[in-house]
């Protein structure tokens, strides 16, 4: 099964961001994400990303800069994305200490997780929590 060895996910969110450097920043700076790679185009945009977070990772690319992926994008609304991290409280610092708009602080949930939740530079919800469900093999 795909996602399942090799340190692979099989599931990468992808979002693409007006000013996609600074959204790296933020999401490395703030988040605490690993910057894997970052390809550029001519002009600077990034073409593509991938930043990663615990055994899972996202893509990122800067809008606006043609290809099926974002003419299908264009009109797209912004992005949820449920992050893992073992130690909540300390994430949300490092967050606050980076400016980031937290939209609920670090709260201990009735299904047993604790969790916060941010959003980024351009819109897209982020929730950082130590809810991590079982994926039967």
């Amino acid at each position: 099964m795909a996602g399942t060895s090799g340190g692979r996910p099989s599931i990468y969110p992808t979002l693409l961001y007006a000013d996609a450097k600074a959204a790296i920043r933020q999401l490395t700076e703030a988040f605490g994400f690993t910057e894997l790679s970052v390809y550029e185009g001519e002009d600077g945009s990034v073409l593509h990303a991938e930043l990663a977070q615990g055994n899972g990772a996202v893509m990122v690319g800067t809008k606006g800069r043609g290809g099926l992926f974002d003419a299908a994008m264009k009109d797209a609304g912004t992005t949820g994305v449920y992050v893992v991290v073992d130690d909540v409280d300390g994430h949300h610092r490092r967050a606050v200490d980076h400016g980031v708009e937290v939209l609920m602080p670090p709260t201990d949930q009735d299904y047993g997780s604790r969790d916060y939740m941010a959003r980024d530079l351009e819109g897209n919800v982020w929730s950082f929590g130590t809810y991590a469900p079982e994926i039967p093999g």
